[in-house]
This record gives C-alpha cells, sequence and structure tokens, in this order.
C-alpha cells in the first residue's frame, strides 16, 4: 500500500510523538511505500525549529514526493467546489493534499481527519 504522510504526522515523526517513528518503521519492514507531498514538505520547513534541520531534511529524503499535476489541480478544485456547494469551507491545501492522495492511489495518513471529509479519500487508521 502507498501512504501519503500529512504534516501533522511528519511533524510527529520529527519530534517524536505518538510512536509515529516507530509505526513508519514497521510499515516500511512490511513492504508498505511512504511518500508526501510538495505541499507537506513545505508546511513541514515552514514550522521547522532550527535544530531540527538536519532530520528534516534526512526525513524528507527517505520519502517519496507527490507533486502537484494538472490532474491535482482539476480533481482539488473540484472537491473545493463540491464541499463549498454542501456548505463546507474546505482549505485549498487540504483539497490539493486529498488530490495527490486520490491521484496516486495512496491512503492518506493524518491527525486531523476532519479537514479531509471526502468519503472517496482512503484514510489510513491512527490509534
Amino acid at each position: 500500500m502507498r501512504i501519503l504522510l500529512d504534516t501533522s504526522v511528519l511533524i510527529d515523526v520529527l519530534r517524536l510523538r505518538n510512536r509515529r517513528r516507530e509505526l513508519l518503521l514497521e510499515l516500511v519492514q512490511t513492504g508498505h511505500t511512504l511518500g508526501t507531498s510538495a505541499i507537506n514538505v513545505a508546511e513541514l520547513y515552514a514550522g521547522m525549529r532550527p535544530w531540527e534541520e538536519q532530520h528534516t531534511d534526512d526525513l524528507v529524503a527517505t520519502l517519496d514526493c507527490y507533486e502537484l499535476s494538472k490532474t491535482t489541480g482539476r480533481i482539488a478544485g473540484t472537491l473545493k467546489g463540491q464541499w463549498a456547494k454542501k456548505g463546507r469551507t474546505l482549505a485549498l491545501t487540504d483539497t490539493i493534499i486529498a488530490a495527490i492522495a486520490l491521484e496516486h492511489r495512496c491512503a492518506l495518513m493524518t491527525d486531523n481527519r476532519k479537514d479531509f471529509p471526502m468519503p472517496e479519500l482512503d484514510l489510513y487508521p491512527l490509534k
């Protein structure tokens, strides 16, 4: 299974929270592929503490990184518009992350499930 890691999970790994590092190691050992998006990388570096730079570089280097494409933009815009019609405003960054997960058939691992209400999106179950 391909798993797209949201920023909340990456921060937990860097800051040794919630046993996320151990979870990701177990997933890799059992054959899963871990990745993230260019959006998540940008969010990670934007909130990085000065002493976390080397660990952040090392973590990002181990992950597949999915970039934006025309298809991603189309899916993200459609999702944002559909949810707006339902009266729910979603952040464009979140709809882009969801679109990348959908486009690349990844489960999304996030602590912020409320930001990703799309039923077609496979959310990796976290404890």
